[in-house]
């Protein structure tokens, strides 16, 4: 038997969740950080973990913030307490693609590139991968209710300090 089709997005919605996406990312890329917890539901879930992990159902991630208050709790940690190279990011999101499921969820999966800038200057290639979102809907914003960072390699090489 067939599975049946995905439900298109409409036009609206789907440019919705698009923006938002890139909106996230800039948040980050722009250093304004304590925004980045507004972009979840309450009860939304950050994770950030590797390929690896996640194909052998293995449960470690990097980082596993359950509601957006364990997300408020880590930037204020990173701005106050922890001790890290000063660092930015700059994300490039590519290949967006959406789907509709069952009562009116939203499902996102898209490719990143991030290029981790040291203050003294130099730049490297930090991190590729893949974001896989579920969406909710809520007064006409879009929200994360699961945000998933799945990073290509078996291992970030420094320290893992500022959302990705």
């Amino acid at each position: 038997m067939r599975s049946q089709p995905p439900r298109s997005v409409p036009e609206a919605t789907r440019r919705l969740v698009e923006d938002m996406i890139h909106e996230a990312a800039r948040a980050i890329d722009d250093d304004r950080l304590e925004e980045f917890p507004s972009f979840f539901t309450e009860d939304g879930v950050y994770e950030v973990a590797s390929r690896f992990n996640v194909e052998r159902g293995l449960p470690l991630a990097q980082i596993n913030c359950i509601g957006r208050a364990m997300i408020v709790d880590r930037i204020e940690s990173l701005r106050h307490a922890n001790v890290f190279q000063p660092h930015r990011y700059r994300h490039l999101i590519t290949g967006i693609h959406l789907a509709a499921g069952a009562d009116h969820a939203l499902s996102a999966r898209s490719n990143f590139m991030i290029v981790r800038i040291m203050d003294e200057g130099s730049s490297s290639l930090f991190a590729t991968g893949e974001y896989r979102d579920d969406i909710a809907i809520d007064g006409g914003a879009a929200l994360f209710r699961k945000r998933q960072a799945i990073f290509d390699s078996r291992s970030i090489d420094t320290l893992l300090v500022i959302p990705i």
